[in-house]
């Protein structure tokens, strides 16, 4: 199975919803060519909307267009296309509960060399903050094919987070997802690893380092963050008694954090979280895991630690 980066699929599926009648347009901010977009472009150039490097407008146009019946998707980098225009999320798509759908790309720490300022480290907690959005973080293009799907089927501003790093292929495509979904890729007893997005891989990874050790690791992915699917999540925490959280993202206010609110209401439960602490730097993808413990020695490491 070749490793595909989760933006791969992004302009395939809406080609794909195109041919099949679904009313999708594509709204991106000078980046079609990185965000996948152009792609639906050269299929259909109606489809396709360039607003030049201006997210504020991508946003707005979006927002217009929703109100004509069309269901716009939006592009750009995750650092522009949510954080250049959270006001015009916030105050137009989510008030208005405008049938918007914000998909940018190039999300979390493995955008690589581009460095701390590409970055996007807070944007799974600022989108599942605002009333009204729903959030997935898909873990590899079969996931990221169903998301954006999903998103084209359910009314309402959806947050889709994307990225450029090529990750292993978790599922096939018969993956289905929904919202909610947390599905058990591995079953254990001693600890429950929940993931999302690049972390899955790594999850995974860790609970075989682990499985060397005797120690039983249940693997989650968290598709859906907002909402989170309640019943998978809390009956895994109460088998194992001990929950790591994993995501490629600030430990503050994204996954993680969410997963801490749910199980601190129903079932308290001892906590780690792996994640970012600090703005990332320039490096490949792969080493920016490793060299800020994201990867699977490191989840691993952190686990040890935890149940020691």
């Amino acid at each position: 199975m070749a490793n595909r980066a989760t933006r791969e699929a992004y302009g395939e599926t809406l080609i794909e919803l195109a041919k099949e009648g679904v009313n999708v347009v594509a709204v991106d901010a000078d980046l079609a060519g990185s965000t996948q977009t152009a792609k639906l472009g050269a299929y259909d150039s109606d489809r396709l909307v360039d607003v030049g490097i201006a997210e504020q407008d991508m946003m707005g146009v979006a927002a217009g267009l929703s109100l004509t019946g069309r269901i716009p998707f939006t592009g750009s980098f995750a650092v522009f296309g949510v954080g250049r225009c959270y006001d015009q999320i916030r105050n137009t798509v989510c008030d208005a509960r405008l049938n918007v759908k914000v998909c940018p790309t190039h999300a979390g720490i493995t955008v690589g060399e581009d460095g701390a300022t590409h970055q996007m480290l807070e944007d799974i907690g600022m989108m599942r903050a605002l009333p009204q959005m729903r959030v997935m973080v898909p873990a590899d293009y079969w996931s990221a094919k169903a998301a954006i799907r999903i998103a084209a089927e359910t009314d309402g501003p959806v947050y889709v987070r994307l990225g450029r790093h090529k990750v292993p292929e978790v599922y096939d495509e018969t993956f289905k997802g929904g919202l909610p979904y947390a599905g058990v890729l591995r079953e254990g007893t001693d600890v429950t690893l929940a993931a999302c997005g690049v972390e899955v891989a790594q999850a995974l990874a860790a609970a075989d380092l682990l499985a060397e050790k005797g120690i039983s690791a249940e693997v989650i992915d968290v598709f859906s963050v907002s909402p989170l699917d309640e019943d998978v999540i809390c009956s895994s925490a109460a088998k194992t008694g001990h929950v790591v959280t994993c995501e490629e993202h600030m430990v503050t206010g994204g996954m993680g954090s969410a997963v801490a609110e749910l199980l601190a209401q129903k079932n308290p439960t001892p906590m780690r979280f792996v994640g970012m602490r600090s703005f990332g730097t320039s490096a490949p993808g792969d080493v920016l895991l490793e060299h800020f413990g994201l990867d699977g020695k490191g989840i691993a490491a952190a686990v040890e630690g935890f149940l020691a």
